[in-house]
Order: C-alpha cells, then sequence, then structure tokens
C-alpha cells in the first residue's frame, strides 16, 4: 500500500532556516523539523547557546549550521541569508522565531523599549523574509514561511499583570504581515503561516509564570502550560507538503485559553 502521509511531512533535502532557533521554541521547532529530514541553520545572538543546540541536534542525527547575529541590526538580514545560502545552496523553509519582551505600564512604558520591540519582533522578521524570498524562495518559485507570532497579538494583556504593549503591538502586526504576504505571495508559490503560542515555560515568561503560572493553568481548559513537543506537530504540518493548501492561516496553541 502506498503511503501518502509520510511523504507530504517528509523534509528530507530541505533547508530551514530557524531563527532564535538555540533554545526555547525556536529550538523545539528545530528538532521537529530536522526529525522529518530537513537540514538546519540556527540563527540566534549568543554564540555558546547556538554551539550547544547544534550539538544536541547532531547527537539527534541532523544536520545544523549556527549564524550569530543581531537580526535587529542593520543588514543582519542579507548577511544571514547569504551565510545560510553559502553553506547549503538553498532556503526552503523559514521560520522567524527570533523576538523579545519588555515589561512596562503602558503610561510609562519608554521609547527605548518600543524601538526594541518593534525593530526585532517586526522590521527585523520583515527584513529577513524579504531577504529569503529575494534571494531563494522566488528564484525557484516555491517556499515556505512559518511566522511565530503570539495569543498577545489577539488579545488585550490582563491586567493583573505586567503591561507589554510594544510585545502586544509587534505580535499583532506578525499576524497581519502572515495574512498579507500570503495574499501577495500566494501566486508566486509562497505559503506563509503563523503559529500563535499561549504561555509556554522559557527564559522570556521566567517571571511572569513564576508569578501567575498557577492562575494561567485555572484558565486553561486543558489545565496546563505549553510543553517540549507541543509546537511539534503543527509546525511541522505548515512547513511541509502536509500543509500544501494552507496559507494566512493563524494556528493557536494555548490549550483552549483564549476560548474562554
Amino acid at each position: 500500500m502506498t503511503k501518502i502521509l509520510s511523504g507530504l511531512f517528509d523534509l528530507s533535502g530541505r533547508v530551514a532556516l530557524v531563527t532564535g532557533g538555540s533554545r526555547g521554541l525556536g529550538f523545539q521547532i528545530a528538532c521537529a523539523i530536522g526529525e522529518f529530514g530537513a537540514s538546519i541553520a540556527l540563527v540566534a545572538r549568543k554564540r555558546a547557546e547556538l554551539d550547544e543546540a547544534v550539538a544536541l541536534l547532531a547527537a539527534k542525527g541532523i544536520q545544523a549550521f549556527a549564524i550569530d547575529a543581531d537580526l535587529g541590526a542593520s543588514g543582519a538580514a542579507d548577511t544571514v541569508v547569504g551565510k545560510v545560502l553559502e553553506q547549503f545552496g538553498r532556503i526552503d523553509i523559514l521560520v522567524n522565531n527570533a523576538g523579545a519582551t519588555w515589561g512596562a505600564p503602558a503610561e510609562e512604558f519608554p521609547l527605548s523599549g518600543w524601538n526594541k520591540i518593534i525593530d526585532l519582533n517586526v522590521t527585523g522578521l520583515f527584513l529577513l523574509t524579504q531577504a529569503v524570498a529575494q534571494r531563494a524562495f522566488l528564484p525557484v518559485g516555491k517556499g515556505v514561511v512559518v511566522n511565530l507570532a503570539s495569543t498577545e497579538g489577539l488579545l488585550g494583556h490582563h491586567p493583573s499583570r505586567l503591561g507589554t504593549i510594544a510585545y502586544n503591538t509587534a505580535k499583532g502586526a506578525v499576524i497581519n504581515m502572515t495574512r498579507a504576504l500570503a495574499a501577495e505571495w500566494g501566486p508566486r508559490n509562497i505559503r506563509v503561516n503563523a503559529l500563535a503560542p499561549g504561555f509556554f515555560p522559557s527564559k522570556m515568561t521566567a517571571a511572569t509564570v513564576d508569578v501567575h503560572g498557577a492562575e494561567m493553568i485555572a484558565q486553561t481548559p486543558l489545565g496546563k502550560l505549553g510543553g517540549e513537543t507541543d509546537l511539534m506537530g503543527p509546525a511541522v504540518l505548515l512547513a511541509s507538503d502536509a500543509g500544501g493548501h494552507i496559507t494566512g492561516q493563524v494556528i493557536v496553541i494555548d490549550g483552549g485559553a483564549t476560548v474562554i
């Protein structure tokens, strides 16, 4: 019997560029895509964390290459894309996971914090996506973008927690950027989708989870926060041909927290 699904999920021979891929959600996605056969180019700021991530992927039999770069810096996008193309000769999948947050009441939110969050989470994401499209996707007539949005881009921030107005604004922008690029690039065979995680324990969310974790769990129908494998299946679906007729969509992965 011919196995159709195994072929649709197979990523053998493809190259995935994963930003913020040295730890947390980015590393979880890199592991998932790599397990299905893709070679991985990881981008993050800290070389030591990148080297550790590459070693962990290698131990799983996944080919990986690391680039240390600040994607909020001018010219970073072209430099990163150039290095990946030099190493692998192609980019088939772009996972835009790199991001940052900043907590402060909206009425006191500093302009420096606003600019940092928007520059990395929105402008940097767009410039890298643009560069990958120009140099890798459009020349071959095919490509896949998976953006990491957030349920914070779909909702207002809970008033009992420290405000994150720039992060909420940025993730809302990522969601509509996903839709706009999907509409514009769909005729050119480039799919653009987003994952919108709820709260996952990570370095970035540690302070909030430490204080409000029990409350968050109580407000989540499945009764738990995101785990170490919860993004894997959705990421592989969107990155692979199994999601070949999905574009411009946002998959919420939050244990049901946004439905109550």
